[in-house]
């Protein structure tokens, strides 16, 4: 398997993962009658700032899913995965770090540690639409 394809596939597993641990507090609440099972905000502010730091970074995955895939895979269609193959994995990494730094805390260091992991993926991914443009013409 491609490393792209890899990062990819494991980048949509950590989403997963994130969505099961919203999905699971919010059972735990609901099976111990804390709270009705329609009575849940989606940011997750309502629950605990834990849950909504939880709900951001499960969304922020969504958000940034799209473009990673389409970048992956407009690569391995068109034959060049010598492109995103090589930081396939630092974006994977930064992505993980992003969701861990904001699972931990909404302080100062926390969020510039987010912001680090965040401005990595957006700088890796816009090079690979520049070099897949270039390959493409």
């Amino acid at each position: 398997m491609p490393c792209s394809v890899l990062a990819l596939l494991l980048y949509a597993g950590w989403t997963l993962t994130l969505l099961t641990a919203i999905a699971l507090m919010r059972c735990w609440l609901v099976l111990m009658r804390r709270r009705p099972v329609h009575a849940f905000a989606p940011s997750g502010d309502d629950v605990s700032p834990f849950s909504g730091r939880l709900c951001r970074a499960h969304a922020n995955c969504c958000e940034n899913l799209p473009v990673f895939g389409v970048l992956v895979l407009t690569a391995m269609i068109t034959g060049h995965a010598q492109i995103t193959d090589p930081a396939a994995m630092w974006v994977l990494a930064a992505r993980i770090g992003q969701s861990t730094s904001h699972l931990v805390s909404g302080k100062g260091r926390a969020v510039t540690v987010r912001f680090g992991c965040l401005m990595l993926q957006i700088g890796i991914q816009a090079v690979w639409i520049v070099r897949l443009l270039l390959a493409a013409s």
